[in-house]
């Protein structure tokens, strides 16, 4: 699937980033464009893959390049004020070319969870192509602001665009791993993980087709109807060819060099560990409208009987019958993947908590406003008895 990508705020634009040195090392090809849009510049400086040309500092008028600070109201407003400029830069994104746009944005912070609703609903206004979001939501201990904002941000951008697909910090942060080196991992896990999804169907020049080949139609009929998708990704390393030419690992083997038995097992495993394992936003599976499975990895260990084991399944599990499923061929990996994509999913404890945590973040705020407002209007009127007004 060819994708548009536009990354908003620091967080999308350094995944956007990522997703552009994933092309490059894979092969994949799934970015046709990439674009970075915020309002601080220090971050857009910091990027590496994107083209300078493709950096948009919005806002400059408002907070000069030094960021919205959190506060995502401004980062909205200021979306909505600078569109035309967004705009000049996403003229160059060959529309032609591409399946659909992609829009990427962490959640809790200022430009990417308030100017990524409004760039979504700019978009679906002009173009025909889907309009999708890649939001990241915060980790519960980054505070009760990034929590308010992440709730309200969540609300919008699903409403602004064709599927939102959710990846929740919560689930991946490890245990005294550091800030930085926790967003860094996280960044690696989305990336790979909708990156092998994406990029089904798009690598050109091995020679290797899919049995059951997944292509962007697949792709975006399972995303059609809106709302939230989670992903789940599961993988296990494979013994490379022996010199000649067979699988060194198996010796009862059929005349292809492989043992047909096993990869089926495999890959019904590896479909299972995906789905149940953790996923991108954790939720129960039964109740997803629409599932795609998808399964990459040396020709040799890919096989259209255990993808239908994989994706019977699904469909027992969702109880949905718009599973749909194929392969993905890589000659040189070392591993077989699989990725599980579920949309639709509306059990999510985590969006629930969310939307309580920051109905109590904003009673809060609302409460401490109201208390600093009544001693301020104390200080003023216990003085104004013995002072003379300047006006």
């Amino acid at each position: 699937m060819k994708l548009g990508m536009i990354g908003v705020g620091q967080a999308g634009g350094k995944i956007v980033d990522k997703f552009l040195w994933y092309d490059r090392e894979t092969g994949s090809n799934i970015v046709r464009s990439a674009v970075a849009v915020n309002t601080a510049k220090a971050d857009l400086v910091g990027l590496e893959h994107i083209p300078n040309q493709h950096r948009v500092l919005i806002g400059q008028s408002r907070v000069k390049g030094h960021g919205v600070g959190a506060d995502n109201e401004l980062g909205a407003q200021i979306a909505e004020e600078d569109i035309d400029e967004m705009q000049g830069t996403i003229d160059n994104i060959p529309v032609h070319e591409i399946d659909a746009f992609l829009i990427v944005a962490a959640l809790g912070g200022g430009t990417g969870s308030g100017g990524a609703p409004v760039l979504a609903k700019h978009l679906k206004r002009i173009y025909t192509e889907p309009v999708y979001g890649i939001g990241v939501l915060p980790g519960a201990d980054e505070g009760g602001i990034y929590t308010l904002n992440a709730a309200r941000s969540f609300q919008t951008f699903v409403r602004e665009t064709d599927n939102l697909l959710v990846f929740d910090n919560d689930a991946w942060r490890q245990t005294g791993e550091s800030v930085e080196g926790g967003y860094e991992t996280i960044n690696e896990e989305i990336v790979r993980r909708f990156g092998v999804l994406f990029g089904a169907g798009e690598v050109e020049g091995t020679g290797d087709v899919g049995e059951s080949v997944v292509d962007s139609s697949e792709i975006i009929n399972t995303l059609a109807g809106g709302g939230v998708t989670t992903v789940g990704y599961a993988t296990e390393d494979v013994e490379p060819r022996s010199e000649d030419g067979l699988l060194s690992r198996f010796t009862n083997s059929d005349d292809d060099g492989f043992d047909t038995t096993d990869t089926t097992n495999r890959i019904t495993s590896l479909v299972r560990k995906a789905a149940l394992g953790r996923l991108t936003l954790p939720c129960e599976i039964e109740g997803a409208e629409r599932a795609l499975v998808v399964l990459s990895g040396p020709p040799e260990h890919l096989n259209r009987k255990g993808i239908e084991r994989g994706r019977n399944w699904i469909e027992e599990e969702t109880g949905s019958m718009e599973v749909r499923g194929g392969d993905y061929p890589l000659p040189n990996e070392r591993r077989v993947a699989a990725a599980v994509m579920l949309s639709g999913v509306t059990d999510v404890p985590r969006i629930k908590e969310l939307q309580r945590v920051a109905i109590e973040a904003q009673d809060t705020i609302d409460d401490i406003r109201d208390e600093s407002e009544e001693k301020l209007r104390t200080l003023v009127e216990d003085d104004q008895d013995d002072l003379e007004p300047l006006f």
